[in-house]
């Protein structure tokens, strides 16, 4: 078994947050006429179709940058070190209850 150990999350955005920042882009029209065929062929518009996109790739990039993963063996090692600490450590169980909370989306 894997674990993964999340270093930083960041905040989650609800469904229905409202949008109120923009995002102004300049391409090729090769580029443009691409992007805007796949935004067809998938049904969505181009604005859905680049911020969907964007998101899912940016939660890929943070998660490969921000988890550290452990085999089995290293997370019972680093388990017990954790339970071995003789005084509290607030920041870790923060980052502890966060890590379960990003687990759950």
């Amino acid at each position: 078994m894997i674990r993964n150990i999340s270093v930083q999350d960041a905040p989650a955005m609800s469904a229905n947050a409202q949008t109120h920042e923009r995002i102004d882009l300049r391409t090729s029209p090769e580029m443009k006429e691409l992007i805007v065929r796949a935004a067809s062929t998938v049904g969505m518009t181009v604005s859905a179709f680049l911020l969907g996109t964007a998101h899912e790739r940016a939660k890929e990039i943070l998660a490969e940058k921000e988890m550290v993963t452990l085999t089995s063996r290293d997370w019972v090692a680093f388990a017990k070190a954790l339970d071995r600490t003789e005084k509290l450590r607030p920041k870790l169980s923060a980052a502890m209850k966060r890590h379960r909370e990003w687990q759950k989306r």
